[in-house]
């Protein structure tokens, strides 16, 4: 069956160098880590630009239609998570990393604290709870997965834990844990839960009983700087915001802040109005493409993806067997994952990500790396050389990649694997661990 594109993105027909002299069209399948702009949102941001002026305080025109089209997309971020006829905020951030962040600190943890999360999750929604609190982990399965039961057995232990913090979609696999009955094992235990939506939120509707829902404007099409951070008005209202400064206060002297109401007082400073005004067009797109064609041509594409990598001799696909969202991990069998992504950007024109991907512990226990090997590539890096860093190549499709997309990144890697010569030689960067083809 031909998968069409679903919508058309900014920079679709740029085209790139590549090493034999050819310009070709570029082919983005990094959508996992950031996705362009949609055009609705890059004419909407144009539209609002003459306008923009400072939010909320301002007495002038500019000023007041700037406020007004602040709060309209905070409007439209609780009603895109589900929010809206709930006591609940939206927190405009920058990113879900900030997001995750700005929760850590205002949830008030303390050392000996519990926050349960996955050995599945990415950097962002690991390191900011090892900051302030004690940490229990629900672990995978060599293919990379777990149930309700496995989270439930965490859950269950004590002392109970303050929260969950879980992904909604993984960034490595594209694999979705199933969310809505771990939410409700978390809530049978008394445990809140926070969904780190960050992958999910371009594919599927956000979950409707998490308590806390983070997300990224980056990674669904409005590359703009700003993100949100859903949850319940009361776990905002007592308590120092996460940032401290102008519009986050009624009162200040030298001595003593009184705070104003949320969610102005988790914004101090100027907020970012673009950004807010570009995820709120994002957000408008999505209404108007609607899930169910949006997660069907996810499917057609997670399928074709997964077929056409695992026919290839020599590839590995790591992962689930089958996942839903058009995410793709793999490793070539005596190719350097490095290498690899550099030969399909220079050769071939197709972007895509590889590494580790924000996500080292979920992908040694997908490579099944021992500890041993992971202390020497430990040692390794504590001497600035990064050249046998394990990793893997993450091709990640987004809503303007078709058929014909996939098929070419497919027929690029099984020249790769068969051992087809490039045109030049690679040189690779001891301290990055990168490959750079030897050309002018």
């Amino acid at each position: 069956m031909s998968t069409a594109a679903l919508a058309s993105l900014v920079g679709d027909e740029v085209r790139v160098p590549c090493l034999d002299g050819v310009n070709c069209r570029y082919l983005s399948l990094d959508a996992a880590a950031s996705t362009p702009a949609f055009p609705a949102v890059a004419d909407r941001v144009a539209e609002f630009l003459p306008w923009y002026s400072s939010v909320h305080r301002g007495a002038g025109w500019k000023s007041q239609l700037s406020t007004v089209a602040y709060e309209d997309a905070r409007a439209a971020m609780l009603g895109f998570a589900g929010r809206e006829d709930t006591d609940d905020i939206a927190i405009i951030c920058r990113n879900t990393t900030e997001a995750i962040n700005h929760l850590a600190y205002r949830l008030r943890l303390s050392p000996d604290d519990v926050v349960v999360t996955t050995v599945v999750e990415h950097h962002a929604n690991l390191l900011p709870w090892a900051r302030l609190a004690r940490r229990r982990y629900v672990e995978c399965d060599p293919d990379g997965t777990f149930d309700a039961d496995a989270a439930s057995s965490v859950l269950a232990q004590q002392p109970r834990a303050r929260l969950l913090a879980i992904t909604g979609a993984s960034n490595v696999t594209g694999w979705m844990p199933p969310l809505d009955a771990i939410i409700n094992e978390a809530h049978a235990h008394g445990v809140p839960v926070l969904v780190d939506a960050a992958q999910l939120a371009a594919h599927r509707p956000m979950p409707a009983a998490a308590d806390f829902v983070a997300w990224s404007g980056h990674k669904m099409y409005a590359p703009f700087g700003a993100g949100a951070l859903i949850g319940p008005r009361e776990a905002f209202l007592d308590g120092d915001p996460f940032l401290a400064g102008g519009g986050a206060v009624d009162l200040v002297d030298l001595d003593e802040v009184a705070w104003t109401d949320p969610p102005e007082r988790e914004e101090a400073g100027s907020p970012n109005v673009i950004g807010a005004v570009a995820l709120h067009a994002a957000i408008d797109e999505f209404r108007r493409l609607g899930w169910p064609a949006i997660a069907a041509h996810d499917e057609a594409l997670a399928g074709r993806l997964r077929q056409g990598l695992g026919a290839i001799d020599g590839v590995r696909l790591l992962g689930a067997s089958a996942t839903h969202l058009p995410v793709a991990t793999f490793t070539v069998e005596e190719v350097p994952h490095a290498l690899v992504a550099a030969r399909l950007s220079a050769e071939y024109g197709i972007g895509v990500r590889h590494g580790c991907f924000c996500a080292h512990p979920y992908l040694i226990r997908l490579l099944g790396r021992g500890d041993e090997e992971v202390a020497a590539y430990r040692r390794d890096v504590g001497r600035g050389d990064r050249r046998r860093m394990p990793g893997a190549v993450r091709a990640s499709a987004g809503l303007s990649a078709t058929a014909a997309d996939i098929d070419r990144l497919v027929d690029a890697v099984a020249a790769i694997a068969a051992g087809h010569p490039g045109p030049v030689s690679y040189d690779q960067d001891p301290h990055t661990g990168d490959y750079w083809p030897r050309a002018a």
